[in-house]
């Protein structure tokens, strides 16, 4: 999505009068000597905006905004009634959401109580086996052997049909690599090595650009690791030197074609970090150091590390404050989300000292940003407190 940016230019005018002597002079001891200082001070109204909203925003709602989460149905009322009750970013939509795309448009343009603050919503359309919308285009299994060209082709229709239906951003670009048809991620990877996968990744983000989000996934790269995400954390050895060239070629690619987001795995490298990528605080530092990605870190669906199997991961709230530590910019929950009890428990662990204050406010004003760009407004924030909406309701 293009970034919407217009500078606003403030010019002070600045006139000294001097005397002869250096000294202050009266206007009228003697011919004056004007010095016309102009000086330009650029506003970015978007940070202007964001800065003033987040100075505004309790901790908890801070946090409540770091969330993604899923409401069943086609229904725009349920889904609105959620989103204004929790104050979350924004919705995830699955199968059960989409009936056409006319038809989700017209639920997303129900969701946001604030035109100036657009709630995000995202979708998983890859193509292939994984669309939730109707898509004839060819999948990454299809793309894999063609011309790079064609994936640009492909994911430029793509985000056409993901915009068509309101959606601001796409969970559709797999950056995983794997020569193992036995993976069950084998068919939606561009490529079985990095060399291959590469060059078709920063093509469906260039795809993309400037129509919807583009986000890489599964980081660090699921193709290495035997296992589905989905029923456990699966598990490699794989070191980091080995990592480096053979698994975050594509990734690399996709973050310096432009992408916005980056999906982490719950994938386990065990000689980097004992914990999966989307509670590492190590991963999420090879993220914005080594890669320089400065866009938003999504984790993969919350309830599936609950699924894991794994009794370290049971914990909801738990896994919600160690990702936030970690460095995660939102949370995404496809299965349900207790959103009370998730907000309270990272903000317990911000009032006791686990989380710095500063992660919050980098995660909240990074997501208000992204919001506020996808308005068409540009004016300044106006907060409404308790007096204001008692007047206005």
């Amino acid at each position: 999505m293009a970034r919407r940016r217009a500078m606003a230019v403030v010019v002070v005018l600045a006139v000294v009068l001097t005397g002869c002597a250096g000294g202050p002079l009266s206007l009228v001891s003697g011919p004056p000597r004007p010095w016309a200082v102009a000086e330009t001070v650029v506003v970015d109204p978007v940070e202007a905006y964001v800065g003033a909203r987040l100075a505004a925003m309790t901790l908890e709602q801070r946090i409540a905004s770091l969330i993604m989460l899923h409401v069943a149905g086609v229904n725009p009322g349920p889904i609105r009634g959620v989103i204004d009750a929790t104050g979350v970013a924004g919705v995830i939509y699955m199968g059960d959401n989409v009936a056409s795309a006319e038809q989700l448009a017209a639920t997303t343009a129900a969701l946001s109580a604030d035109p100036g603050l657009p709630v995000l919503t995202a979708i998983d359309q890859e193509g292939g086996i994984v669309a939730r919308l109707p898509d004839s285009g060819p999948g990454a299994s299809a793309l894999r052997t063609q011309d790079p060209s064609a994936t640009l082709a492909a994911f430029q229709a793509r985000a056409a049909l993901v915009a068509s239906a309101g959606v601001t951003i796409n969970f559709g670009i797999v950056a995983d690599v794997t020569g193992d048809r036995r993976s069950f991620i084998y068919s939606r990877t561009f490529g079985a090595d990095a060399a291959s996968a590469s060059p078709r990744v920063a093509a469906a983000v260039e795809g993309e650009q400037g129509v919807v989000f583009s986000t890489l996934k599964h980081f660090p790269g699921h193709g290495s690791v035997a296992g589905d995400s989905h029923t456990s954390v699966p598990t490699t050895a794989m070191s980091a030197d080995e990592w480096r060239a053979t698994q975050a070629g594509p990734f690399a690619a996709g973050i310096d074609a432009g992408a916005e987001f980056v999906m982490l795995g719950h994938l386990r490298y065990s000689s980097i970090d004992g914990a999966p990528a989307t509670l590492s605080a190590a991963w999420n530092a090879v993220l914005r150091d080594e890669l320089g990605f400065d866009g938003i870190i999504v984790t993969d669906d919350m309830s599936m590390l609950e699924h894991s199997g794994e009794a370290a991961f049971a914990d909801q709230r738990a896994n919600a404050v160690a990702a936030i530590a970690a460095g995660a910019t939102l949370l995404l929950y496809v299965g349900p989300v207790d959103v009370g009890g998730v907000v309270a428990a990272v903000a317990a662990a911000v009032r006791d000292g686990r989380i710095p204050m500063a992660t919050i406010d980098d995660a909240t004003r990074r997501l208000l940003e992204f919001r506020r760009e996808l308005s068409d407004q540009t004016g300044p924030y106006v907060h409404c407190g308790e007096e204001c909406r008692a007047l206005i309701g």
